[in-house]
C-alpha cells in the first residue's frame, strides 16, 4: 500500500474506496473488478485510488485486511469456548458473507494451497489455543489444525460452502438446528476427552 489518508475527509475517502471494493471484488472477484466500477461507487478518482493502495492488487490486499478486522471485532474468539466463537462466527457470516466470498477468490485466484494466515493473522487465537491445550481445557495437537477445523465447522453454512450455503432471511428454527448442532459437534471435537491426535 503506498501512502494512507492524513485527513478526516481523506480517510472517509477511503473508507467509501474500501466499501465499494469489497462489493466489487466480493462479487467479480480479482481479475474480474474494475477500478472503474470501484471509483463510480466511492464517488471518487483512480489516482486517490492508486495514492491510498497502489494498484488492485493492494487494493484488494486492504479489502481482505479491512473485513477481517472488522469481523474479529465482531467476533469474540473464546479458546475456553470454541463451539461458542463457532456460532458467533456463523452468525457473523449470515449478516455479511463478503469476508468468506473474498477468501474464497484469493484462494481460486492468488493462493490455490497452503494458509491464508498472510490474509489475517490468527497468531493471538493460536496462542490462547495452545494455552488451553496446556492447561488441560482443549484436546490436546497442533493449535493451527485445530483451529482450523473449527472455522471449517463453524463455516459449514457460509457462501463458500460445498453442502448448502445459508441466508440470514432464512426462517429462525433453521438458524437455531445448526447453531445447536454446530456447538456440540465442536464441543465434540476440541474436548479434552478426545483421544490425542498423531
Amino acid at each position: 500500500m503506498s501512502s494512507g489518508p492524513v485527513t478526516a475527509k481523506g480517510a472517509a475517502t477511503s473508507r467509501r474506496i474500501l466499501d465499494a471494493a469489497a462489493v466489487e471484488f466480493a462479487e467479480r472477484g480479482i481479475a474480474g473488478a474494475r477500478i472503474d466500477r470501484i471509483t463510480a461507487a466511492a464517488r471518487t478518482n483512480k489516482a486517490q485510488v492508486y495514492g491510498y493502495f497502489g494498484n488492485k492488487d493492494g487494493l484488494f490486499d486492504a479489502v481482505i485486511a479491512d473485513r477481517a478486522d472488522q469481523l474479529m471485532s465482531a467476533v469474540a474468539f473464546d479458546a475456553d469456548d470454541l463451539p461458542g466463537s463457532a456460532v458467533a462466527m456463523y452468525d457473523a457470516n449470515l449478516r455479511d458473507p463478503r469476508l468468506v466470498r473474498l477468501l474464497t477468490w484469493l484462494r481460486l485466484e492468488r493462493q490455490p494451497t497452503g494458509s491464508l494466515g498472510r490474509a489475517v493473522d490468527h497468531e493471538p487465537k493460536l496462542a490462547a489455543i495452545a494455552r488451553a491445550q496446556a492447561a488441560g481445557r482443549v484436546r490436546p495437537g497442533d493449535p493451527f489444525d485445530l483451529f482450523t477445523l473449527v472455522l471449517s465447522m463453524a463455516f459449514a453454512w457460509s457462501a463458500a460452502s460445498i453442502g448448502y450455503a445459508a441466508t440470514a432471511d432464512e426462517p429462525d428454527e433453521h438458524h437455531e438446528r445448526r447453531r445447536r448442532l454446530l456447538a456440540g459437534c465442536v464441543r465434540d471435537a476440541v474436548s479434552p476427552g478426545t483421544a490425542p491426535a498423531d
